[in-house]
């Protein structure tokens, strides 16, 4: 019992005045004489005792009398604080995208929120943290008109932030609690081992325990002009089978077909359409499961400017790359190593060493540069190298080495049919067709390496080495048509050309959600972007303008908090559009890997429930004060009755 005014207690020493007064009024007896008193003796006796009786009664009445008016002042009651401290509630409402599914009552989120805002109590002050905001030192009225407006998101905040952001306000304020209410979704046991004092759980738990969802999208080439668009389903569940998927071009439906996948495995379903410069594609899976938002999915081919290639050449024998690199898909640039622009090797996306018969120093460090960055090598050696000077360039790229050049004219035999950069060249495998030949070749060491034409001394010709951010081709002699007949073999054609596709690095399809995204758009000369230039990601409901850094060649944008909704945007340089996207939600949120807080030892001494109406109806209960002065009020009326009718009917 704790009371509002404890000084009043002091008046209790008023007691000891009562207490005086009865014990000095008490007044002895006197003996009188009288004869024949055997009678009266008896009766004197009685009138004694039955005084006596009255009198401590009426001081028992007073006593109690005035203790409960002294109580009753001040103000005791029943409490799990003091009166004058304001009870103060933390509530963190999951709003994230995998509480948009049916629980028992309907929807997770929107019961949750109608549960609270029935159960907030007016005397208390609360904050509420959502996956989205924070909003403090809120009155039960203000509470509900945020409750109204709180959807879902697509922003997720892990539960070692919101525990963090907790136990931060359980510092500033005295007699906290806590309420946690979130499905637990991909929550690991670690995550809780820090709680806050006072916290309750409660757990969001979807009916349906089954899901469906697009994982990933990819594109593979396809025959005769066609692209593959592979789609990879995930499933959480039993069995499928017959289940529709649709692939729209934008609004428009493109193609249908069926699926079946089996029990927790995945499987992918292969779309095939014509090439073309843009597509801009939705995939739609329809099936009612747990979740209905990662059944839909977006992405977008753009068409690409033209790939920037430089010919670092030392001879003016060149006319094969004029031919293989034409105006329509290549900016083809060819210099010479006197008169070699430096800042141009970073703008292209292949460079052609092509027959210089001593690399400079200068030129070694800006073609490791270049590699280091991701940049791709193609080098042809001179007849005559200086072979220090390529392996110096070599011991900088960790590749390896030329071990010596040898004089002996070589055939070119033998065709690596597998490797990527020959894939789907060939219908079917030669055996018999004019080989080319070479007079001296350099053989070599390197690592990391993969042939792609050898000699028929089983001796590589043409190899690719991979390097930790790119890939370096070698030519193992020179193409000079005194040394090898090689540039007239029909072979120098797709491969050449391929070395230059596979160099180029493929855009992305789709970006996620609620992830840090890096999209380059290329300064060339195709476009009229400035490097000052402010871009802006839209579509038909929202823009804004994102982080955005000038490099020297192109501009990165880093997108993290926004957009929040999935679909197409535009990248655009005021009513200019630079390039289309798409966006995802993040595919962690179709989960179905839920904590189960019921085991979990940490969380034996706290609150655990399924219903935010019991465990905010309880936590109201634990604060509401029980006032006391009224009882001892109707105590102290009760004493002043029973002492009036002691001194109306007790006679003596």
């Amino acid at each position: 019992m704790q009371f509002k005014h404890p000084e009043i207690l002091y008046f209790l020493a008023v007691l000891l005045i009562p207490i005086l007064i009865h014990l000095f009024q008490f007044q002895k007896f006197v003996k009188v004489p009288f004869t024949n008193v055997a009678f009266l003796k008896k009766i004197a006796l009685q009138t004694r005792k039955s005084s006596r009786l009255k009198k401590w009664l009426i001081l028992a009445t007073r006593l109690l009398l005035l203790t409960a008016i002294i109580f009753a002042f001040a103000q005791p009651y029943f409490g799990n604080h003091k009166e004058s401290e304001n009870s103060y509630v933390s509530i963190y409402l999951d709003n994230s995208l995998s509480t948009n599914t049916q629980g028992e009552k309907g929807d997770l989120l929107q019961v949750s929120i109608q549960e609270i805002m029935e159960n907030l109590s007016k005397k208390t002050t609360y904050s509420l943290l959502t996956n989205a905001d924070f909003y403090k030192n809120k009155t039960a009225t203000e509470l509900k008109s945020i409750l109204v407006n709180i959807k879902n998101t697509a922003k997720k905040t892990d539960i070692k932030t919101v525990l963090l952001k907790i136990s931060s306000e359980n510092k500033q304020h005295k007699n906290t609690k806590n309420t946690l209410i979130s499905d637990f979704q991909n929550v690991k046991i670690s995550d809780v081992n820090s709680l806050p004092k006072n916290t309750a759980f409660v757990k969001l738990t979807p009916v349906l325990k089954n899901n469906i969802s697009i994982d990933s999208v990819y594109l593979s080439q396809g025959k005769n002009a066609t692209t593959n668009i592979h789609i990879v389903i995930r499933n959480q569940g039993k069995y499928k089978e017959e289940i529709p998927i649709s692939l729209y071009k934008k609004q428009e439906l493109n193609n249908k077909q069926m699926f079946t996948v089996d029990e927790n495995k995945t499987t992918t379903v292969i779309f095939s359409i014509l090439k073309s410069a843009e597509f801009s594609g939705k995939i739609q899976v329809d099936y009612n499961d747990a979740y209905a938002f990662d059944n839909t999915f977006y992405f977008c081919i753009n068409s690409n400017p033209k790939m920037a290639v430089l010919n670092i050449r030392e001879t003016k024998n060149t006319d094969f790359l004029n031919r293989i690199y034409t105006n329509n898909e290549f900016d083809l640039t060819t210099s010479s190593v006197q008169n070699l622009n430096y800042n141009l090797l970073e703008k292209q996306e292949l460079i052609i060493v092509n027959e210089i018969e001593k690399i400079s120093e200068t030129l070694t460090k800006s073609l490791v540069d270049y590699s280091i960055k991701g940049g791709n090598l193609v080098i042809i050696p001179a007849k005559n190298a200086t072979i220090s000077s390529y392996n110096t360039l070599f011991k900088k790229l960790q590749i390896g080495r030329i071990i010596s050049e040898k004089k002996d004219t070589l055939k070119i035999t033998n065709i690596n049919y597998k490797h990527p950069i020959l894939k789907n060249v060939f219908e079917k495998e030669i055996q018999n067709f004019q080989y080319p030949y070479v007079k001296k070749q350099y053989k070599t060491n390197f690592k990391n390496s993969s042939t792609i034409l050898n000699f028929e001394n089983k001796n590589a010709f043409i190899q690719q080495i991979n390097t930790n951010n790119s890939a370096i081709f070698w030519v193992a002699s020179s193409l000079d048509s005194k040394n090898s007949n090689f540039i007239n073999s029909p072979l120098i054609v797709p491969l050449f050309y391929n070395i230059a596709k596979k160099s180029r690095k493929q855009p992305q399809l789709y970006y996620r959600i609620n992830t840090k995204n890096s999209i380059n758009i290329g300064i060339h000369k195709n476009n009229s972007i400035k490097k000052s230039e402010v871009l802006q990601i839209s579509n038909t409901e929202t823009s804004f303008i994102p982080l955005q850094k000038t490099r020297q060649n192109n501009i990165e944008i880093t997108t993290i908090n926004q957009p929040l909704q999935a679909g197409f945007y535009q990248i655009k340089q005021q009513n200019n559009i630079l390039k289309n996207i798409a966006f995802n939600y993040p595919k962690q949120e179709s989960s179905l890997n839920f904590l189960d807080i019921q085991n979990i030892e940490e969380l034996k001494n706290k609150t655990i429930s399924n219903s935010v109406e019991n465990t905010l109806q309880n936590s109201n209960q634990e604060s509401k004060i029980q006032w006391l002065w009224k009882w001892f009020l109707a105590l102290a009326i009760v004493s002043l009755l029973t002492e009036i009718f002691i001194l109306k009917f007790f006679k003596t």
